[in-house]
């Protein structure tokens, strides 16, 4: 394949034939297998796609405002701004990101609990004009480094999460609200709007009701004061499952019709992040080193272990918590892989667990899983693997890059993405579309992506 020396370009693997993404995971292993073993990758842009499709099915009437923060891979923001969808940047980095893959600066929210002066002079030179506030501090810092802001008051939902200590909230009690919006009208900086948050670890989405009922008291106490409210964000934490989507939209869309009707020209907006991209991401890492930590078994005659031993196996990988597995520093949990290796149905299958190569005890992957067992050079897949994994390693214990990320995309999906509207010449025009066929030299021709 053609080597690329534009960096804003990337190619992506087209799928043909019988081609699959197993057999990208397959080739690709097989050519780290050959180098260096490093992790790497694998991102379909179909499921992208077809995950902003379930959301236009579901959540129809709310606009979807991408949390760049996520994942900031430039495909990814090409794909969705092609798609139509917003962006919430947090920092003057994922601005000029957004900014540099042709997004216009009405479709960027600036978010961040707290904004340094240089970032918010960067935003009003560049006319990114929706901002989100949530104390005085940051009014007074809005008012004298971009006075043409426009603001979403961040309201608290922290009341209807107390059960949930892992929860941390941010925003302005609602009895906090008036004074906020009184001294935004002293300091003549217009607020236009409500933004509020729900976790994903808060299951009840009778949580958006009360969030709803505080954000109309918000829109009123606002219209009162004299400022024009238009806007409600309803924050993120949508976890991709469907039915959380439904339930979601209808209770949102019910407390729409009380208190936000047609008539009153209230936008809907939301800010889903994994949603988009936690399944549309594979991660091949494999085993750099194992150790026995239990045997119950008082028989040492034999050196292979069976079930009846009992043994437990910790396995070393090459990506940690300090680099692609980021997210579980945040509570979150890691999904057990697959192990990719032929191994026989009845397999004896013994308790495991992952760590990264640092050896800190922080560096625990995943605490148990049940695998057979792996030899050194083993590969594990690990699915749902697009959130929080992609950015710059925290430290790196032998130098090695970052994993380097494969796109591909199915011949139909791609049909699919021209049939909404989507074009080559258009707003993807820095991809490099390579055909991928199965039974040719594919392990050259495809999968060569500039960091």
């Amino acid at each position: 394949m053609k080597e690329l020396t534009n960096e804003l370009q990337h190619s992506v693997s087209l799928l043909e034939g019988n081609a699959s993404l197993c057999d990208v995971i397959d080739n690709h292993i097989y050519e780290q297998t050959l180098a260096g073993k490093n992790a790497f990758f694998i991102a379909d842009l179909g499921v992208v796609m077809r995950q902003h499709v379930r959301w236009r099915t579901h959540m129809a009437q709310i606009r979807p405002y991408y949390s760049v923060r996520c994942n900031s891979r430039p495909t990814v923001i090409d794909i969705l701004a092609a798609l139509g969808t917003g962006f919430i940047c947090t920092n003057k980095t994922e601005l000029e990101l957004v900014q540099s893959r042709g997004v216009p600066s009405e479709d960027i929210i600036f978010s961040g609990v707290s904004k340094q002066l240089s970032q918010l002079k960067y935003a009003a030179k560049n006319g990114i004009d929706l901002l989100v506030c949530d104390n005085e501090v940051e009014l007074c810092k809005i008012s004298r480094c971009h006075p043409s802001a426009k603001l979403l008051l961040q309201v608290s939902t922290e009341a209807f999460c107390q059960d949930n200590d892992l929860v941390m909230t941010f925003g302005c009690s609602l009895k906090d609200c008036r004074h906020l919006l009184e001294r935004a009208k002293e300091l003549g900086v217009q607020v236009v709007g409500v933004r509020f948050n729900i976790s994903s670890s808060c299951e009840d989405p009778q949580l958006y009701a009360h969030a709803m009922s505080d954000a109309r008291c918000v829109f009123d106490m606002g219209e009162e004061i004299g400022f024009n409210m238009n806007i409600l964000d309803i924050g993120g934490g949508f976890n991709g499952c469907e039915t959380q989507l439904e339930l979601v939209n209808n209770t949102v869309m019910s407390m729409v019709d009380l208190y936000f009707p047609p008539s009153s020209g209230v936008c809907i907006i939301a800010e889903p992040g994994s949603f988009f991209v936690s399944s549309a991401f594979t991660l091949a890492v494999n085993v750099i080193s194992k150790e026995v930590v239990a045997r119950d078994s008082h028989d040492q005659a034999h050196d292979e272990p069976s079930p009846n031993d009992e043994p437990a196996f910790q396995y070393f990988m090459k990506e940690g918590v300090y680099g692609s597995f980021a997210s579980k520093l945040c509570e979150t949990q890691i999904v057990a892989p697959s192990v990719h290796k032929s191994t026989c149905l009845d397999a004896a299958l013994f308790s495991s667990s992952l760590w990264g190569p640092s050896g800190d005890d922080m560096d625990q992957v995943v605490e148990h899983c049940l695998l057979p067992e792996l030899n050194i050079g083993d590969w594990l897949i690990f699915s749902q693997a697009g959130a929080y994994s992609l950015g710059q390693p925290l430290c790196s214990t032998d130098g090695s890059p970052p994993p380097h990320v494969c796109y591909v995309m199915s011949s139909a999906d791609w049909f699919e993405m021209q049939d909404i509207g989507i074009t080559y010449e258009g707003t993807l025009k820095n991809m490099a579309l390579v055909p991928y066929f199965l039974d040719s030299c594919q392990t050259e021709a495809a999968l060569s992506v500039p960091a």
